[in-house]
């Protein structure tokens, strides 16, 4: 459900940054997205990489996985097949199932 947020509240603010005339310009080229998109992403970073991390607790992994992502193209399938599991049955090192 964060996620789903997340990407209509980002929608939401390119729109309006469209709309406002807030959006970045490149080379005479407008970017689509401007400073409200760009401070709702800031915003949300932490908490984001926040529910990322329990995420990856859920599953009984450490947070620390994160970095897996910094592998080109091969860690970013790793974490995006590990968000798609299912959390682990029962107790862990970090906690109970959310979801028991």
């Amino acid at each position: 459900m964060y996620f789903l947020f997340n990407m209509i509240f980002c929608v939401v603010a390119m729109i309006l940054d469209r709309l406002l005339g807030l959006t970045f310009n490149l080379y005479g080229q407008s970017l689509g997205y401007g400073w409200l998109y760009l401070i709702y992403c800031l915003a949300v970073f932490l908490p984001g990489l926040a529910v990322f991390v329990r995420r990856l607790h859920d599953m009984g992994k450490s947070g620390w996985n994160f970095f897996i992502g910094l592998i080109p193209l091969v860690g970013a399938i790793i974490l995006l097949v590990w968000m798609c599991k299912d959390s682990q049955t029962g107790e862990n090192k970090w906690g109970v199932n959310p979801k028991e």
